[in-house]
């Protein structure tokens, strides 16, 4: 049998919530509509470019996502000892240009640790708490915004894919 990524749901969020509770909800939000929009396509539909003269594929997203999680959350904000992930010498695009499809169940897999693992980085932090990252002070507040808006950035590039790929549109 063929593995395709499972459907997943959007919980609906408070639009009135402070921002402790705004901002990880929005977060999860935009995490479950990447997911949303990669549902029951293969790993070969996700390695699908199907843009010319582009590199993007859906499963290079779900890789580039977990590399940002890991890294705005994890090894900027907490400070972890992790290695960066898909970082190849002399391959800045490694996320979105070495792809097995595969391995997407594996990727798939991995893109939900990372998620699961960046929420424990940050649980209980205030959202003051700053870090010192590559030589610039930012707060949890902004990080949280950062991977907002990186989300976002890509579940429109999600939508013009999935379309692409195999018609499908909306949500």
């Amino acid at each position: 049998m063929t593995w395709t990524v499972p459907a997943t749901t959007r919980a609906g969020g408070s639009l009135t919530a402070p921002e402790t509770e705004l901002l990880p909800g929005y977060l999860a939000w935009h995490r479950a509509t990447f997911l949303h929009k990669c549902a029951g396509l293969t790993g070969e539909q996700l390695a699908l470019r199907p843009l010319p003269a582009s590199s993007l594929s859906l499963l290079g997203l779900m890789r580039h996502l977990a590399k940002v999680e890991r890294t705005w959350f994890r090894i900027r904000f907490a400070g972890q000892d992790v290695p960066p992930l898909h970082a190849v010498e002399g391959h800045k695009d490694a996320d979105f240009d070495l792809l097995e499809p595969e391995r997407a169940e594996q990727e798939y897999l991995a893109l939900l640790e990372e998620q699961r693992l960046a929420d424990l980085a940050v649980a209980g932090a205030s959202l003051d708490a700053t870090l010192a990252a590559y030589g610039e002070e930012q707060s949890l507040r902004t990080t949280y915004l950062h991977v907002i808006t990186e989300y976002a950035r890509h579940n429109g590039h999600a939508d013009l894919l999935r379309e692409h790929t195999d018609g499908a549109t909306g949500g």
